[in-house]
């Protein structure tokens, strides 16, 4: 059995894709003890932005991400985990995403513990990161306080 924990890609060359979550207020989540100690818990609006090295988390995932955030309105708590790095933490924080396949990347938010709002591979590739953004937003508007 392979060993998911083993990263696919040099921590070298995924730390500057990492800090571009983590320098405007997010928590990585690097193993599964560690996401299930704030989804398995939170009742706060979370948002979870599962981050990778390919091309759609940066050119439009994280820049609308970081927009998104500056909103008026936005999730309580910031979490990220790292495809492709963090495999098994990955995982784990997958399968609080009810309903939905594994994509890299993916977005989701929760409210009360429960997912409310998903954005996947095929809502982010190709598309511009304001227009992310604003699909985000109107998710803060309507889910978070």
């Amino acid at each position: 059995m392979a060993n998911l924990n083993v990263p696919l890609y040099d921590p070298r060359l995924v730390q500057p894709m990492r800090e571009e979550l983590t320098r405007i207020g997010f928590q990585e989540l690097r193993t599964p003890d560690a996401v299930d100690a704030v989804l398995g818990k939170t009742t706060d609006s979370t948002l979870v932005v599962v981050n990778s090295v390919c091309g759609c988390a940066a050119r439009n995932a994280r820049p609308a991400t970081a927009i998104a955030i500056q909103h008026a309105k936005r999730p309580r708590q910031l979490l990220t985990v790292f495809a492709g790095q963090d495999a098994d933490a990955t995982t784990r924080a997958r399968s609080y995403f009810t309903g939905y396949q594994p994509s890299s990347p993916q977005i989701a938010l929760f409210q009360d513990g429960k997912l409310v709002f998903m954005l996947e591979r095929k809502n982010i590739e190709g598309r511009a990161a304001a227009d992310i953004a604003t699909d985000l937003t109107a998710a803060f508007d309507r889910y978070c306080d």
